[in-house]
């Protein structure tokens, strides 16, 4: 597997990557990839079905001038900006595999991250609800995947600094949410992981033997995916 270390200049950019990373695979032109990236500047992102006006405080987010983008993959809301540390996973799926189909990916994908973080906290990490990262029944990583034919898009956050006042004028309380949150506001519910992002980047590189550099980028297929969603009102606000 390939290893790419790439922050674009926007919010957009980044969000782009992340799918034109998936469509290069899916057509041949590249193979599995971790990378990481970290937002330069705050940001809300919704989950592809998302309604806007359930999960975030529009007023709110455009007085503070907040962008409210959507990504291509489901799961719930979150706020993006520095010290929040994203990941990407595109995987290859073999049908008679672990990844052959939703649940088995959440459940494959989330352990090996699971086990990854526990070295490094050297305390028990949870695979809680479905697709999320705790300790002590406290959130600190949420994720998502998005699946085509021949390869799966797995990505998510790791919270290593929180803006919780930000996060509470900007969220309302989730339309659908797991049981362990049990009604818990976002200051509550939700915690840091006190590790370095380097070391947390070294520990999931050697978990997905991500060796190699990503000797790539499909540029074009970015600024693509950019002009035609992610800066586009009719994709972000759809819902």
């Amino acid at each position: 597997m390939q290893h790419l270390d790439l922050t674009l200049p926007t919010p957009e950019e980044n969000l782009a990557c992340d799918e034109a990373l998936l469509d290069w695979a899916e057509e041949g032109r590249s193979g599995e990839v971790l990378r990481f990236w970290e937002a330069r500047q705050p940001f809300v992102v919704v989950g592809y079905s998302n309604k806007v006006h359930d999960e975030v405080f529009p007023e709110a987010c455009r007085a503070c001038g907040v962008p409210i983008l959507r990504r291509c993959s489901g799961g719930g809301t979150v706020v993006q900006g520095p010290g929040v540390l994203n990941y990407t996973l595109v995987l290859r799926i073999d049908e008679t595999g672990p990844l052959g189909t939703i649940t088995g990916a959440n459940r494959f994908i989330m352990e090996r991250q699971r086990l990854a973080v526990e070295k490094l906290v050297h305390r028990p990490v949870s695979v809680s609800g479905h697709t999320d990262l705790a300790m002590d029944e406290r959130k600190f990583s949420g994720n998502a995947q998005r699946r085509r034919r021949q390869f799966l898009i797995f990505h998510g956050t790791f919270l290593l600094k929180l803006d919780a006042a930000l996060m509470e004028q900007l969220l309302p309380y989730p339309s659908r949410d797991p049981d362990y949150r049990r009604g818990r506001a976002h200051t509550e519910f939700l915690t840091v992981l006190r590790v370095p992002a380097d070391s947390l980047k070294t520990g999931l590189r050697t978990a997905w033997n991500a060796s190699e550099p990503w000797d790539a980028m499909p540029d074009d297929r970015i600024a693509r995916l950019v002009r035609e969603r992610y800066a586009r009102d009719e994709w972000n606000l759809k819902f």
